[in-house]
């Protein structure tokens, strides 16, 4: 994880992309909201909880919804919360059948905006990645992970795609 320094007269603050913290763990600016869960019938939690924190450590005020999580209640929670993401995981599978369509249903309830990642082991059998990737691009993900991804390349590309998302240039890439 790369991380900026910046001292002011009496404060020393360490930041992350936007958000900004002093010495006291207090946040200066808004930390960027992102839901995060586990589609479909799958319950694959320990991955959901590393990413949860990685992403937490990276400055992300995290909304992890757990597992087993269906379509609706991924968008529920973003309506709710204000996120500006939605991370979809998929472990054991089944993603190209639990994910079609949730771009569409985004559209549909007035998140046209949300950037929306998906990751993990997505579909049964071995696919080259390449393929499996432009499948989902397809279906109206912004970025696709393999299990394998690097969570803090990740939280640099949802800051990049945030910012661009939303008109806010004022992010750092670590």
């Amino acid at each position: 994880m790369n991380v900026g320094f910046q001292t002011t007269r009496d404060t020393y603050i360490l930041f992350s992309g936007k958000e900004r913290i002093n010495e006291k763990g207090q946040e200066k600016m808004n930390a960027k909201t992102v839901v995060l869960g586990v589609i479909g019938s799958d319950c694959h939690a320990v991955g959901n909880k590393i990413i949860e924190h990685a992403l937490a450590r990276e400055g992300f005020n995290v909304i992890n919804i757990g597992v087993m999580v269906s379509q609706d209640e991924f968008i529920d929670a973003a309506i709710e919360t204000g996120a500006n993401a939605i991370l979809v995981s998929s472990i054991y599978g089944h993603g190209e059948i639990d994910c079609d369509g949730l771009r569409g249903r985004c559209l549909e309830r007035g998140l046209d905006r949300v950037v929306l990642y998906v990751g993990g082991n997505l579909v049964i059998g071995k696919r080259d990645f390449a393929d499996v990737e432009s499948v989902f691009l397809d279906m109206g993900y912004d970025r696709v992970f393999p299990a394998t991804a690097d969570l803090g390349q990740v939280a640099n590309l949802l800051r990049y795609d945030i910012a661009s998302r939303f008109h806010q240039h004022d992010f750092a890439c670590a």
